[in-house]
């Protein structure tokens, strides 16, 4: 799975067959420090793996060592433009950092923000947009496409490459699974996946396991970003749902539930609902399942370590599809519950 070449982002591996990470990204304004490591642990408690921020400016430096002292997770500076800011999150301890080479002026400045990151084992990320595409490579196609997103991302790496720096993870966005498609083909970096401007967490959600998940089944990509407009751990469990979905992530729980039919007796929507959000944070490696009908439920969900079928205002609970309990619907959960502690 992913890419020959690994890079270590502290203590992450990416690409070269290690199992993919999920990232995502602080949005509270980088001014507000408490805030912000707020965030950032509530974050790493939902199962991020690599946060990052923005460092828009000097004053937001500050922010990279209180993220440290409080995360266990790598911590990643998002810059632009500004040479000077990745030098200086180098010297704060950031564990990567994501600029683009070409923007951030002559070699003399790529060169210091290389040496600065090899000295300190620190990765670049390089991520290309169309908006940011390079004169010449935008002439030569005539409009963004797949070709010449990864065109750019390839003459991003390729100045980091002059100065001997390696440690490089690329992303591209627009046209996004077959941009990854060329990159793949022609580098061996690690690539960060992730659809941006997704929209909101319904809409966010579909088009990232739409693009991440057709590309993660082909093989490629090694760390995941599902960019929502809303709270940035919804980002979290819905990157980890993709991987478990996808047969990638083994760790946590995998929930299945019926989409009822017209033998259904108990509020099943509800009662789904409700078990999915109590086990939204165990870290217990099962698979529970929550069914709408007491004739068909344990046998259809056999594989499940545990479960529930509902019936006429009450509910069995099941282990690996053999009957264990016969409890009132209103207590149907709490029942489900008190099993899977005992797991």
């Amino acid at each position: 799975m992913g890419s020959k070449k690994q890079v270590k982002v502290g203590n992450v591996l990416v690409g070269g067959g290690a199992q993919v990470s999920v990232q995502s990204m602080l949005n509270v304004p980088s001014t507000d420090i408490e805030g912000s490591v707020k965030q950032a642990v509530e974050l790493e408690k939902a199962g991020c793996q690599i946060i990052r921020a923005a460092i828009p400016n000097k004053d937001a430096v500050k922010l990279i060592p209180a993220l440290k002292q409080a995360l266990t997770i790598p911590v990643v500076a998002d810059i632009h433009f500004d040479y000077k800011l990745a030098l200086e999150a180098c010297a704060a301890g950031v564990d990567k950092i994501r600029i683009n080479p070409g923007n951030i002026g002559s070699d003399d400045r790529v060169k210091a923000v290389a040496d600065a990151c090899r000295q300190r084992n620190i990765p670049i990320r390089i991520g290309v947009n169309s908006g940011s595409l390079e004169k010449e490579i935008l002439a030569k196609y005539g409009h963004p496409t797949p070709q010449a997103l990864c065109d750019s991302a390839l003459y991003h790496a390729s100045l980091l490459e002059k100065f001997d720096f390696n440690d490089i993870v690329l992303s591209t966005v627009p046209f996004m699974v077959k941009a990854y498609e060329l990159a793949n083909e022609q580098c061996d970096y690690p690539l960060h996946l992730g659809v941006t401007e997704a929209g909101t967490e319904r809409m966010g959600i579909i088009k990232s396991a739409a693009g991440i998940g057709s590309l993660l089944l082909h093989g490629i990509g090694d760390t995941i970003r599902v960019s929502l407009t809303a709270d940035p751990v919804k980002e979290i469990y819905a990157a980890n749902d993709i991987l478990k979905a996808l047969g990638l992530k083994k760790s946590g729980v995998q929930f299945v539930s019926c989409p009822t039919c017209g033998r259904t007796r108990i509020d099943l929507v509800k009662i789904a609902g409700e078990v999915e959000n109590r086990l939204k944070d165990c870290k217990k490696n099962i698979k529970v399942a929550v069914m709408g009908c007491v004739v068909n439920g344990p046998g259809e969900a056999r594989e499940a370590d545990i479960g529930i079928a509902g019936g006429d205002g009450c509910g069995l609970v099941f282990k690996k599809g053999e009957v264990i309990r016969k409890v009132p619907e209103e207590q149907l959960v709490d029942a489900l519950m008190d099993e899977i502690d005992k797991l």
